[in-house]
């Protein structure tokens, strides 16, 4: 597909909100291979609701960097941030030099598009939802279509808004009431110049609010998606569902702390549950990374194409196989809690590609035509949560439960290498083991640094800052050798919680046309 420009037309507008302005009266939401509609026509036919509905969604995995496209800020750019932010990743090159070693600024490209085009994308799920709910009332599509379109929009919302908070705010315990300062957080469309006139009033609304807001974004988006089985082929997963809202309630709740309502969320997934048989692992931990990607396991995830995708600058298959610029870390390959016969370390049909010794992910496979998708959440990922919430409630039995099920499929000998409760002597050691499963189960898949973010003055494992990493470089192949865990150099160091390089900053645009913001600036930038 080819994407048309976004004809910006309130030039003197502020960075963030200009990058909000997606449908004007000439424009309608980056939709491709179609001919730009009239905004008073976007919403005027079933065909052009549905086109816009889908024009979301390209924003979502596309974005903009300058005149190009990156993956901005679900297709590529949040799993390569996040784990270049993180220590279980190598930058082996200059590519993403400023996000690994914390060397950024106020105008560092990746920080900037990763605000603007989180911005731009909630602007087009708030037109969607206006516009729907109008086409909704006239009849131009049925009640029940509306809230259905509505609920994707809100979904994408609430995830944008989640990636937002981990980079820009700090996590939601900083504060006893997460009373400090988040993002700021916009329902109205901004399609008009007055409307832009008052978005640019608008300050940070605090942490509890926008995730109270992003909570409500997803329970509405549960209660109107449709099921998975009302979805067909590879839509099942790169549409939003239920079964997408209940799965990424249960990551937020992580964030909060609130381990009873993770419990509660998952079991929907369990026998007896709303959700109950929709999802299952696959038998292969490769099951999730294999074509035709329509699998038991996936949840959500962006989808990509030969002719749409992030491009050879930012597509996953790229970046992370072909171009082999990021590499598995000897800190998570040397971890103990990784077995060496493990199915996830297998050559080339899974994990694992080697390259002048260094490892590199196969998860993403396609380095020609870049049709990976992008993988948003997994029914992994809510088997781990589950464990994880039982373990921090002192139930052993059930965590343990669930983090086998995950880290049984991987091991080579499940009936004699899984673990045993007599393997544990309390809670706090099995909640250990669930930390390091999740750090080897998502490897190279975006996750190192939300759970970094959340672990930060955790009770028993906390996180002091961003941890050290070993310098960007190719790491030689003699520091993958497994025995014991990795101890040699250090080349990027500890930067403390306290340190303000610990968030990243607004944008210097923003601050330069908000006044409101610009007094509400991170501090240190």
């Amino acid at each position: 597909m080819k994407n048309f420009n976004i004809i910006k037309k309130f030039a003197k507008a502020a960075f963030g909100l200009l990058a909000l302005v997606s449908v004007s009266c000439e424009d309608i939401i980056d939709l491709t291979p179609y001919n730009n509609v009239s905004e008073a026509s976007a919403f005027s036919t079933p065909s052009l609701v549905a086109l816009s509905v889908t024009g979301v969604y390209n924003a979502a995995q596309l974005g903009y960097y300058d005149a190009a496209y990156r993956g901005y800020p679900f297709g590529a750019a949040f799993i390569e941030q996040g784990d270049c932010r993180g220590e279980d990743a190598v930058n082996v090159g200059t590519f993403y030099q400023l996000t690994y070693t914390a060397t950024y600024s106020t105008t560092t490209a990746n920080n900037v598009w990763m605000w603007s085009d989180s911005y731009r994308l909630i602007n087009r799920c708030n037109i969607i939802i206006e516009g729907v709910k109008k086409a909704g009332e006239t009849g131009v599509i049925t009640s029940a279509k509306a809230l259905e379109y509505e609920a994707e929009a809100r979904f994408l919302r609430a995830l944008t808004y989640h990636e937002l908070l981990i980079h820009f705010a700090r996590p939601y315990k900083h504060t006893p009431d997460a009373s400090h300062p988040g993002v700021p957080y916009h329902e109205t469309p901004f399609t008009t110049a007055g409307a832009i006139e008052q978005g640019l009033k608008v300050g940070r609304s605090s942490v509890a609010d926008v995730y109270s807001k992003i909570l409500t974004d997803l329970e509405f988006a549960e209660t109107n998606l449709p099921a998975k089985a009302d979805r067909t082929g590879n839509l099942k997963i790169t549409r939003a569902n239920k079964g997408a809202a209940v799965a990424v309630k249960t990551r937020i709740y992580m964030h909060l702390g609130q381990f009873d309502k993770v419990k509660t969320e998952a079991a929907k997934f369990l026998t007896g549950g709303t959700l109950a048989g929709v999802y299952s692992l696959t038998t292969d931990p490769a099951g999730p990374f294999t074509a035709p990607y329509n699998n038991t396991e996936s949840i959500f995830g962006l989808e990509s194409s030969a002719s749409n995708n992030p491009g050879v600058n930012a597509a996953l298959a790229s970046q992370y196989n072909r171009r082999q610029l990021v590499a598995i870390s000897p800190i998570i390959w040397r971890n103990s809690s990784w077995l060496s016969d493990d199915k996830r370390r297998a050559e080339s049909t899974f994990v694992v590609t080697t390259s002048g010794g260094a490892k590199f992910t196969n998860k993403y496979k396609d380095g020609t035509n870049y049709t990976d998708p992008s993988p948003v959440i997994r029914y992994a990922e809510v088997l781990l949560n589950l464990a994880e919430a039982y373990a921090r409630t002192n139930d052993v039995a059930n965590g343990l439960t669930y983090l086998n099920m995950v880290r049984n499929r991987s091991l080579a000998n499940a009936a004699t290498q899984a673990y045993k409760v007599t393997d544990f002597a309390d809670n706090v050691a099995l909640l250990a083991k669930i930390l390091d499963e999740r750090r080897i189960e998502f490897v190279l898949e975006g996750r190192r640094w939300s759970d970094i973010s959340r672990l930060q003055k955790d009770p028993y494992f906390p996180i002091n800052g961003i941890p050290a990493k070993i310098a960007n470089a190719v790491p030689a192949g003699s520091l993958y050798t497994l025995g014991t865990p990795y101890s040699g150099a250090l080349g990027v160091a500890t930067i403390p919680y306290d340190d303000f390089r610990f968030l990243w900053p607004i944008p210097q645009a923003e601050i330069n046309a908000n006044p409101i913001l610009a007094e509400q600036q991170n501090p240190g930038w």
